[in-house]
């Protein structure tokens, strides 16, 4: 089964996708890595849209189980449908913001505040890339089932509602 786990910075898609993927005993992948060439400092070059989506495709397709976190919006349809699952996190802003600033800190030593100022704008959607909006309407036109799990909830908490969701799939009855 391949599992999506998607939502703004900060949401906690990363600590979710580890916590199902050890669960399970799967593999994990992140979309920064797909997203972001290597470089140092990171965060400085993006993959051209065609190969991060060819080099995702093909390591979902070399693991028949792996979760993946992050976004895939607008990555193609071959990729943003090769999901059997999608989580969708919502977290309040003003946690979201504090996660992140304390992540970057614990990274890089300080928070880039332009950065922050990206995440910050995701509920109003006046930034490029994600936003809520977005992300509702893409959610829409998936054909896999969307579990949405939205507040501050544990990650054990959030773990087992997407380990209910998954074995309702797989019994066949779909996500309750």
């Amino acid at each position: 089964m391949k599992i999506l786990i998607t939502g703004a910075a900060g949401s906690g898609t990363s600590t979710l996708a580890n916590a199902i993927a050890e669960a399970t005993q799967t593999h994990a992948l992140e979309t920064d890595d797909y997203f972001w060439r290597p470089t140092n400092p990171p965060y400085q070059v993006k993959f051209e849209p065609e190969e991060r989506c060819a080099r995702l495709l093909k390591d979902l397709r070399a693991r028949p189980e792996t979760v993946v976190a992050g976004a895939v919006m607008e990555w193609g349809e071959a990729l943003e449908h090769a999901f059997d699952l999608v989580v969708f996190l919502y977290v309040p802003t003003p946690i979201r913001l504090a996660r992140l600033k304390l992540r970057e800190e614990h990274r890089f030593g300080k928070a880039d505040t332009e950065f922050l100022e990206w995440a910050a704008q995701y509920d109003a959607g006046t930034a490029e890339g994600r936003s809520l909006e977005k992300h509702r309407q893409w959610l829409q036109n998936l054909r896999c089932p969307v579990l949405y799990l939205e507040g501050d909830g544990t990650v054990e908490a959030r773990l087992q509602s997407v380990l209910a969701a998954r074995n309702a799939i797989i019994e066949g009855a779909g996500p309750k």
